[in-house]
């Protein structure tokens, strides 16, 4: 392993004594535990800032550099001083050795994020614009300062211009989506994740995605000797504070054990990554080969070969969700990827039909993404064949076709729509919302086509069918019987279940708690709410806010909660005595419980406490809750690396105040 230099001691320092007094500033200011006294506290502030004026390196998240928080009405554009142009790519090992013809090169992680250029004047910060079409970005540099990574100030006075990968890792990811229980509402990839969260009006919600900025090429440094060399600017960028992609000089020689080095890393790799990028070392050579059209010719992508299988489109199947659209799905010949039989793929969207030229009966080629999710990667045939439909499958009323940033997607707008009531309603009687038992998607369907239910409240009402239900097939007296006590049992229900219940896009039961709790679990106040009090609201942001409102500005979905709250009884949770120092916190639990019958059972107490329970260890978590503190996993590890206190279940029984 390298020895670190100096500098990279110093850097690290910086990082590590950032992290240590961001969390004594939050157990200071948000709980009632302090992790150090004032007088260490000074101490490791001093020590900072001045490592910080000595290095001149001062990271986005230094407690002596606060960025403030702004919402814009737009993006403004913005024309690149010399045009991004794609990469030309391969997936043969053996054309990207060829291609080095005898020079060194530098082979690196090509990273999924959005591309950013970064400028900086006189050792700050002062313009951040994305990639765009490569001729013109948008800029984002408010945005940008709230990446977690990046250095707001760099030791070098001279302009300088960068470009770099922002990324959010798998493990953030996951935990963005562990928090938001509606499957319609989950992010689809961290690529898209990143893209909307660095492209945000307000950069307040850019700040809670942790955003990070991993540099990848040097563009210009003025009066800075590069000696010639791509990776002179690598360790350059590196000594100003920048977090570099990971690189390796290669020859002809070592480059094929290299690509083999990343093929193996990538399994692990935290940062999605969709490939290599392969540069030359010498930069003078590189330049002068210029470019193509389309490419320049220093560099070249390498792409993993995923395994493919040639089939024919059978079928284009559309699917209704509750929210309205109307998902395409690619029904075609079985055939074995990786492992697996397929038959399946979702096409996403409109857009993607379109490009895809697909006709049923055409010779398309499928994968599987990550290896794990099929795919079509292309159309042999582009008979273009298949019709959009102008009706709903569900219930025949017109479909519109939506665009969104060059996206079309397909919606059923009609609000009495079958397939939204059935799924809507499946969710309505689901565990995590009213937890009514022998109500499946089926039986509902049926319900609904028997005319029982229209609405919410009609659950409730269901004995007035007493005698029709009885006859129906597959039910009978004691059926009936039990879907009576189910319906009774669901008459007391939590308030935030109430809300989930609700179907409100976007809005999971963690987000429901928070806003129930941010309201003291006034329904009315709930129902009122505007979107400047919700995006407010540690875990809600924009988007949640702005759903939720619109929500509950129809007037039917308004009459539809009326009709409901005639028929059940809300419950508010009472905070548990003693319980002041959870408030606030997050907790992650992982391993076995003795005490509780499941993670839910103790993650429901913690947030009646005003808690907070989230899926993955982060900067951000107050407390691990593991019964073996001293395994071997890697959240504990992970815990461990960040001084994050790892608690038994007992403990935080103590805690809950409890016995």
């Amino acid at each position: 392993m390298k020895e670190m230099n100096e500098t990279d001691k110093i850097r690290s320092r910086i990082r590590e004594l950032t992290d240590i007094l961001n969390r004594a500033s939050k157990a200071y200011y948000q709980g009632d535990n302090e992790i150090m006294s004032n007088y260490e506290y000074d101490r490791l502030y001093d020590e900072l800032t001045e490592l910080e004026n000595m290095s001149g390196i001062i990271m986005s998240d230094s407690p002596s550099m606060k960025v403030g928080f702004e919402a814009v009405d737009e993006l403004p554009k913005e024309r690149h001083e010399a045009p991004m142009l794609s990469l030309d790519k391969t997936k043969s090992r053996e054309d990207l050795r060829s291609w080095l013809n005898g020079h060194e090169g530098l082979l690196s992680w090509k990273e999924d994020g959005l591309t950013i250029v970064l400028t900086y004047s006189g050792g700050k910060l002062t313009k951040a614009v994305t990639r765009g079409n490569g001729e013109i970005g948008e800029v984002i540099t408010n945005n940008a300062k709230t990446f977690i990574n990046l250095p707001l100030s760099i030791p070098f006075g001279n302009d300088l211009v960068l470009r770099g990968e922002a990324v959010i890792s798998y493990s953030d990811f996951e935990k963005i989506n562990e928090e938001i229980e509606d499957v319609d509402a989950k992010y689809k990839n961290p690529r898209n994740l990143c893209s909307g969260s660095v492209r945000q009006l307000n950069n307040e919600i850019t700040a809670k995605r942790n955003v990070r900025f991993i540099a990848f090429s040097l563009v210009r440094a003025q009066g800075f000797d590069d000696e010639n060399k791509r990776s002179r600017q690598m360790e350059f960028l590196k000594d100003l504070g920048f977090e570099t992609v990971e690189y390796h000089v290669v020859n002809e020689d070592n480059i094929l054990d290299r690509i083999e080095y990343f093929a193996n890393a990538v399994k692990d790799n935290d940062i999605p990554s969709d490939g290599l990028v392969l540069t030359y070392e010498d930069i003078a050579y590189g330049r002068s080969l210029g470019r193509t059209a389309k490419f320049p010719r220093d560099s070249i992508a390498f792409k993993w070969a995923d395994e493919t299988a040639e089939t024919t489109l059978l079928d284009i199947e559309w699917s209704p969700s509750r929210t309205g659209l109307i998902n395409p799905v690619a029904v075609f010949e079985p055939v074995e990827l990786e492992g697996t039989t397929v038959k399946r793929a979702s096409v996403h969207n409109v857009s993607i039909v379109k490009s895809l030229k697909l006709g049923i009966g055409d010779r398309i080629t499928v994968f599987k993404a990550n290896m794990i999710i099929p795919q079509i990667g292309s159309n042999l045939t582009m008979s273009m064949n298949v019709e959009i439909p102008k009706v709903c499958p569900a219930c025949g009323k017109r479909t519109i076709i939506k665009k969104e940033n060059d996206v079309e997607t397909l919606f059923c707008d009609n609000t009495e729509c079958i397939a939204k009531k059935i799924k809507g309603l499946t969710l309505f009687v689901s565990r995590d919302a009213m937890n009514i038992d022998g109500l499946s998607e089926a039986t509902l369907e049926k319900f609904i086509a028997q005319g029982f239910i229209h609405e919410y409240a009609d659950i409730f009402r269901l004995d007035r069918y007493r005698d029709e239900i009885c006859k129906m097939e597959g039910f009978g007296e004691k059926s009936y019987e039990n879907l009576m006590k189910s319906t009774d049992n669901a008459r007391k229900v939590l308030i935030s279940k109430l809300i989930y219940s609700l179907g409100i896009p976007n809005t999971g039961l963690s987000n429901a708690k928070v806003i129930c709790n941010a309201f003291d679990n006034d329904i009315d106040r709930i129902r009122r709410a505007k979107k400047e009090e919700l995006s407010v609201i540690d875990g809600v942001g924009e988007v949640i806010a702005k759903t939720f409102e619109e929500y509950f500005e129809s007037e039917t979905n308004n009459r539809n909660l009326d009709d409901l709250l005639k028929e059940i009884e809300i419950i508010i949770p009472q905070k548990t005595e003693g319980t002041e120092g959870i408030e606030g916190k997050t907790f992650v639990i992982t391993g076995s419980l003795n005490r509780f019958e499941n993670r839910n059972a103790l993650k429901e107490l913690i947030e009646n406490a005003h808690g907070r329970v989230a899926g993955s260890v982060s900067s951000n978590t107050d407390y691990l809750i593991n019964n073996d503190i001293n395994s071997g996993s890697s959240k504990n590890k992970k815990a461990k690396e960040l001084n994050i206190p790892i608690i038994t279940e007992d403990e935080m029984v103590s805690m809950l105040g409890l016995r």
